[in-house]
């Protein structure tokens, strides 16, 4: 089989596919799967014309992709008409795909990109973000678990560890991507608490509902994101925020303390403080040392870093981020804010404007450049 010729390929096939209407992201993550597919296929059955082979197969998988998207999107338009289900009421099977994609023989890793992928719905881009790796990295690693599970029985399901990574970053980029999935990972979550009594799921949930009662609040009607600090706390949704601390508390009182519990915590001392300056820093840095001892994870670091910067002052805070790596996603946004918490104005404008272009969507670019335009302004006045 040609390597070279599939590589010279792509391209062509991706301006075909986004010629007939699929999105550029949509028709690269199609033919990416119909080259995994040549892979496959072409050593022993070459097609005589490669190209026209190609974009079939491509655009069948995009259509395939289409169809599943439509069918996601259709379950969320149910349960937002629909009033949640009694416990005699039958589920839909979704969480139990999330089970079966969750497979024994694939990685952690992997199966929660390939779950995000076949049945979140979400990009290989946006998985990539959400890892932290670039997005190269990542298409290999979900066609890896494609080439995996394509000759296995899916009759082993995962384990719940597993599942609840993929719940959270499929809720994380509901919340703050470009597709919202956020209702849809809340109603599994759910599901899932319903059926065990997992510490984790339960603080999974409440971490999710916490955030979740914040939405209304987090953007203005022009479309532009509300900083934490300024958002107008009377939008906030009481009644899921009560459910998220009842849930929390459940969980907490077993005694057996995991990184989305203390991720809840956190949440809900932002939720308890009735304005920003009342809001309890001190308790939610020891929260995040608990949470960096239970994960190491470099953005609970970051955002340790920014907490600390509250609780102690600017500068104990900029001592605390400098201790991390600068290719840190929102690394840049976080020293900005710092700098201007701290009275460096002219260095906060300019870390804005940087962090701005690197920003991951739309809305945080949007927000990260009026914050450097409205330091600009207030240096020249």
């Amino acid at each position: 089989m040609d390597e070279s010729l599939l590589r010279t390929l792509t391209p062509t096939v991706i301006s075909v596919l986004v010629r007939r209407g699929a999105g550029f992201a949509a028709a690269e993550d199609a033919v990416q799967d119909a080259l995994i597919e040549a892979v496959r296929v072409w050593r022993d059955d070459p097609p005589r014309d490669p190209k026209g082979w190609m974009v079939t197969v491509a655009w069948r998988k995009f259509l395939d992709a289409a169809r599943a998207d439509t069918s996601r999107r259709h379950r969320e338009v149910f349960v937002e008409a629909e009033p949640v289900p009694g416990q005699g009421e039958m589920a839909d099977d979704t969480l139990q795909l999330y089970f079966l994609c969750a497979h024994p023989s694939l990685t952690p890793a992997s199966a929660v990109a390939l779950t995000l992928r076949a049945v979140g719905g979400l990009t290989t881009r946006q998985i990539a973000q959400a890892y932290l790796v670039p997005e190269a990295t990542m298409a290999q690693r979900i066609s890896r678990a494609k080439r995996t599970v394509s000759s296995i029985r899916f009759n082993q399901p995962g384990d719940v560890a597993t599942v609840l990574r993929v719940l959270y970053l499929v809720f994380n980029e509901g919340y703050s991507g470009d597709v919202d999935l956020a209702a849809e990972a809340i109603r599994l979550t759910r599901q899932l608490a319903a059926r065990t009594g997992h510490e984790e799921v339960a603080g999974l949930l409440a971490l999710m509902l916490l955030h979740h009662a914040r939405r209304p609040a987090r953007t203005a009607p022009d479309g532009r994101l509300v900083a934490l600090a300024e958002q107008d706390r009377s939008l906030w949704d009481t009644r899921l925020i009560a459910e998220g601390v009842d849930v929390l508390q459940a969980a907490l009182a077993r005694d057996r303390l995991g990184e989305f519990q203390a991720q809840a915590a956190i949440a809900a001392l932002h939720a308890d403080a009735r304005a920003a300056e009342e809001t309890d820093w001190v308790q939610i840095v020891e929260w995040y040392d608990e949470l960096v001892r239970l994960t190491g994870n470099p953005v609970a670091r970051l955002n340790r870093a920014v907490a600390v910067g509250e609780a102690d002052g600017p500068r104990a805070g900029l001592a605390a981020l400098a201790e991390l790596d600068p290719s840190l996603p929102r690394h840049t946004a976080a020293a900005a804010y710092l700098h201007e918490r701290d009275g460096d104005l002219v260095t906060a404008a300019r870390l804005y404007a940087e962090a701005a272009r690197s920003a991951p969507n739309l809305p945080e670019r949007d927000h990260l450049t009026r914050q450097a335009a409205r330091l600009n302004a207030k240096l020249r006045g």
